[in-house]
């Protein structure tokens, strides 16, 4: 079951912003804030704020390491909404389903 709750999850997911963020925390290593925010044209706060609605949402966790905080991503809470979607999707699929087999009739 997902930690947090799929709206806020996939809420997450819905900015473009986040997901780069997201995207470059997947790519294994853990990140600081001044790291995720190098290259961009995203102000340290601005970094912080989509980090802190991305851990809400349980798609990463913050780590102290001396006096850095660093971010990783959390490959679970995507695995669990990756189910959900599925099992959204079966039910779909079995609803249609049975509007064909009603409409055959």
């Amino acid at each position: 079951m997902l930690n947090a709750s799929p709206a806020e999850v996939f809420a997450a997911l819905g900015d473009p912003t986040r997901l780069a963020i997201l995207a470059r925390l997947a790519e294994g290593e853990p990140r600081s804030i001044t790291a995720l925010g190098e290259g961009g044209r995203l102000t340290r706060q601005a970094v912080t704020k989509h980090l802190r609605v991305l851990e809400g949402a349980g798609l990463i966790a913050s780590r102290k390491a001396g006096r850095e905080v660093r971010f990783a991503y959390r490959p679970d809470t995507v695995d669990e909404a990756r189910a959900y979607l599925d099992r959204v999707a079966r039910q779909w699929d079995d609803a249609l389903g049975q509007l064909k087999a009603f409409v055959e009739k």
